[in-house]
């Protein structure tokens, strides 16, 4: 016999692993959302899924042994926590099949089969709520059982209906919640992180289904006079345990991935600038913008090509168009692409007209500096090898000084 067996202690700890687990992700998913869900409380999807997210984590916090056996005590009827822990099950399931309908089929003000089926759903749903109660104060179960009251009273009149009730309304929700899933991630034109979301959501119902599945199967096994109570207890927990993880990454991955991604891709433009702002800079274009720690991306980025765009205002009117012709020629000859060599030359001709401009040369009277100002993001990533720039230039000189143009 292993030592686990053995010491009650860590068999209890090894246990509540299945409810500690899921109960850390779903309030840290909450915790992720709770700042936009304040922000923005009169948008009905975002109170949605902090009602989801109350609720799953309310389920693990509840259905946990010692709060079984606290919402006991604390009422002095033996297992008081049964019509509440369903409950909050039978909520939750409901919750999550509103939140998912309301998400596919858009806002309930918007959309009459949702304001429909809406309110199919909260009557529906609280009707077994109440049916619940009023089957337990009908059942007569005088003995505690923390872990194992659904197939201890499995024979038991007006328990047995309770267990079923709530089992059966998990599980019609579940497989409504999955079916939408599927249907609806059949759809070619979403994104990519709305896909992945589904997904998530439709391995998270499918394994609700099991744990409905195991439940029940334990439930009827006592029914036929068998006890194998470890489908109920044993497996049915972690199942639970891990069909939350998948419905609390599904609920948050398409809104924290596409925030993750718009914030990823500020950064990434600012970055990519960073040559020709250092070079604009070093050149006497001004100090730069200055910013607080904190300041959003979005701001860094804008106040970037702000900052570069004004410094290449007045280098724009000593370009050397022949120059760039020239560049652009020697960089094809040297294997570049042309958008490659397009970039290459625009860099060849700031290089030259910052030189120009410390050595005083006057402005050209028909320079047009719009073009340069569209490409500052072809030239900053030229710049970050100067040596095909330097080989470049190197070459200009040597194409003849023909009618060769830059593409725009």
């Amino acid at each position: 016999m292993s030592t686990l067996a053995l010491d009650p202690s860590a068999l209890l700890g090894h246990l509540y692993i299945s409810f500690w687990v899921p109960t850390a992700l779903l309030t840290a998913a909450l915790l992720l959302k709770l700042p936009t869900i304040v922000r923005l409380w009169r948008d009905p999807l975002l109170r949605a899924v902090g009602g989801v997210l109350v609720l799953a984590t309310a389920v693990f916090v509840f259905c946990m042994p010692s709060m079984i056996v606290w919402l006991n005590r604390l009422t002095g009827v033996a297992n008081f926590a049964a019509p509440w822990c369903y409950s909050l099950i039978t909520a939750n399931s409901g919750a999550c099949l509103l939140f998912i309908v309301t998400w596919r089929d858009g806002l309930p003000e918007r959309s009459a089969r949702t304001r429909r089926t809406t309110r199919w759903v909260v009557s529906v749903y609280s009707g077994v709520i109440a049916l619940l109660w009023v089957l337990f104060l009908l059942a007569d179960v005088p003995v505690e059982r923390v872990r194992d009251l659904d197939t201890y009273y499995a024979r038991t009149p007006f328990m047995c209906e309770e267990i079923l009730l709530y089992l059966l309304a998990h599980a019609v929700a579940c497989a409504l919640s999955l079916r939408l899933i599927r249907d609806w991630a059949g759809d070619r034109g979403l994104d990519a992180w709305l896909r992945w979301g589904l997904r998530l959501l439709g391995g998270g119902y499918a394994l609700s289904l099991l744990y409905d599945g195991a439940k029940l199967g334990a439930v009827v096994a006592r029914w036929c006079g068998r006890s194998p109570d470890w489908l109920s207890t044993n497996l049915a927990p972690p199942v639970a345990s891990l069909a939350a993880i998948l419905l609390a990454a599904g609920f948050i991955l398409p809104h924290a991935g596409q925030a993750l991604h718009d914030r990823l891709r500020l950064r990434l433009a600012h970055h990519r600038l960073g040559p020709l702002y250092r070079l604009l800079r070093d050149a006497g274009g001004g100090p730069g913008p200055r910013f607080a720690l904190r300041a959003p991306a979005g701001l860094r980025l804008t106040r970037r090509e702000t900052f570069i765009r004004d410094a290449l205002l007045p280098l724009a009117r000593r370009l050397d168009a022949g120059l760039e012709r020239r560049a652009y020629a020697a960089a094809v000859s040297l294997g570049h692409d042309p958008a490659r060599a397009r970039a290459l030359a625009a860099a060849v001709g700031v290089l030259d007209a910052i030189e120009r401009g410390r050595g005083g040369a006057a402005p050209a009277a028909d320079a047009d500096p719009s073009a340069l100002l569209r490409r500052i993001g072809e030239i900053s990533g030229a710049l970050r090898r100067r040596r095909e720039v330097a080989a470049v230039r190197v070459l200009a000189d040597a194409v003849p000084r023909s009618g060769v143009r830059v593409p725009e």
